[in-house]
């Protein structure tokens, strides 16, 4: 499900591991993994992770063992199984999911592409707003008060638009928001 989900999404998925090349094939094509490379060393990982990076552009990781570290932390974004990765691989990703669950990482990517989407909303709506005023200051029409709704009206604006993001694909990523920002 979490690879049907990367696939819908765009992203390729590509196996890195260090099994027997066959085997990590065989196992790529019934999983629905896009290519596999097998008998890598954490060194031809990382080498790996480079030549995607440079042939593809930002490139996620995801791994639970040491062997996994140095392509975690050179990867644009490392997830790392929480549940049964190494304390040295949690250490080297940027995300860490406790639960072991892959559907994690499409719904991250969801999450992260709608807060960019916000992000860039807001940034025009803030500028917009005190684009207004300058222009009604410019021309002597501006009050005290319209100074004080760029200002403050402008933020508020901004926050609202901003709370949006506590309600995508449902009450599972509110509460994933929320234990978030428990943590």
């Amino acid at each position: 499900q979490a690879l049907a989900e990367l696939h819908a999404l765009g992203v390729s998925s590509v196996m890195l591991t260090g099994d027997n090349s066959a085997t990590a094939r065989t196992i790529a094509q019934q999983a629905g993994i896009d290519d596999a490379r097998g008998d890598l060393l954490p060194e031809d990982k990382l080498a790996a992770i480079e030549d995607m990076q440079k042939r593809f552009g930002p490139t996620a990781m995801t791994g639970d063992g040491i062997n996994d570290s140095p392509a975690l932390a050179r990867a644009d974004m490392g997830f790392a199984m929480g549940g049964a990765g190494t304390d040295t691989a949690m250490e080297a990703a940027d995300i860490v999911i406790m639960n072991d669950d892959l559907r994690r990482i499409p719904e991250t990517i969801r999450l992260s592409r709608r807060t960019r989407t916000v992000l860039l909303q807001n940034i025009y709506l803030a500028l917009g707003v005190k684009a207004v005023f300058l222009v009604l200051a410019v021309f002597g029409n501006a009050t005290m008060w319209m100074a004080v709704f760029a200002d403050m009206g402008a933020s508020l604006l901004v926050v609202f638009n901003g709370l949006r993001l506590l309600r995508i694909d449902g009450a599972e990523t509110s509460v994933s928001v929320e234990a978030a920002a428990q943590k």
